[in-house]
């Protein structure tokens, strides 16, 4: 395995200090509602939509290419690492064979999303359109608007909702409103880096490969989507005062400037996340083909 920077133990311990005190205040108090079986309808999505475990979420690890100094017992599951001659490092011969194309289809969504221009005229309609029509909703908070408001502004359209995991949620009857038709297998081909999602889903591309990529980008990936969660449910036409947070009230002119403004600063926040787990995907899929020789260009 190639060996591009060494941390000695001191240096590598202080950055899993940092790591774990930056992201243990949202993990402890998820947990603490978990056992008082409390639900928060903007912060429990991130830990039960994204299904990565809390305690991985704290587990540093140095990404690929980086050999540590030292006892480290304390690390993430030892299988991915192997020793080195004065310490362990993860071995990319250990990478599971199987995942090797899921790692290079990801990495082909994540930078054809880069490539394109950003789209800031969303509004934050796909979560209206869950709604729309519907007496039952995915959230117990009451909605703000009657029924028949929700669905005025949603018939209002045009609804351009380019991202398979938001347009999936729309009720049957939202559905045909959508200008646009994205599925499972066109992300690649739709995904755009204004997307509320698509910036959120930068956390679930950071996770779904740990340890191999660096837990500062994770960290950072989860900031991001907490960030863009918060956007998109005051935007949505739920009632979360009693959470604290506003609405940003879409339904108007003015609402819908505050939002495309809060989506700009949430993309261009996201934007070096996404370029640094671009750089980490193709630095780990070049590790595992010179390994595996598995690279398909």
């Amino acid at each position: 395995m190639k060996i591009e920077t060494v941390l000695e133990r001191d240096e590598w311990q202080s950055r899993a200090a940092a790591h774990r005190a930056r992201l243990a205040p949202f993990v402890e108090a998820h947990l603490a509602r978990r056992s008082r079986r409390e639900k928060h309808p903007v912060y429990d999505f991130l830990f039960e939509y994204y299904s990565f475990r809390p305690a991985l979420l704290l587990k540093w690890s140095p990404g690929i290419g980086v050999e540590l100094r030292g006892e480290s017992g304390e690390l993430s599951s030892p299988k991915e690492w192997s020793p080195t001659p004065d310490g362990i490092a993860l071995d990319p011969a250990k990478f599971p064979s199987h995942r090797f194309e899921g790692l290079l289809q990801i990495a082909q969504i994540l930078e054809k999303t880069a490539s394109r221009a950003a789209f800031h005229g969303c509004f934050g309609l796909h979560e209206w359109a869950m709604v729309y029509r519907e007496s039952e909703h995915r959230h117990a908070a009451p909605l703000r608007l009657s029924n028949q408001e929700i669905a005025a502004l949603v018939e209002s359209g045009p609804i351009r909702c380019s991202h398979y995991d938001a347009f999936r949620f729309f009720t049957p009857a939202a559905r045909p409103l959508n200008v646009l038709h994205p599925s499972a297998d066109s992300r690649a081909e739709m995904e755009q880096p204004g997307c509320i999602h698509a910036n959120m889903d930068l956390y679930k591309w950071a996770a779904k490969f740990h340890p191999w990529i660096a837990s500062e980008i994770l960290a950072a990936a989860f900031e991001i989507a907490i960030e863009a969660r918060v956007l998109d449910m005051r935007a949505a036409p739920y009632d979360l005062s009693s959470y604290g947070f506003e609405p940003i009230r879409i339904e108007t002119a003015a609402g819908r400037a505050e939002y495309g403004q809060l989506q700009r600063e949430v993309a261009q926040r996201a934007a070096p996340v996404r370029a640094a787990l671009i750089g980490a995907y193709r630095n780990l899929a070049v590790a595992v083909e010179s390994t595996q020789n598995r690279w398909k260009s």
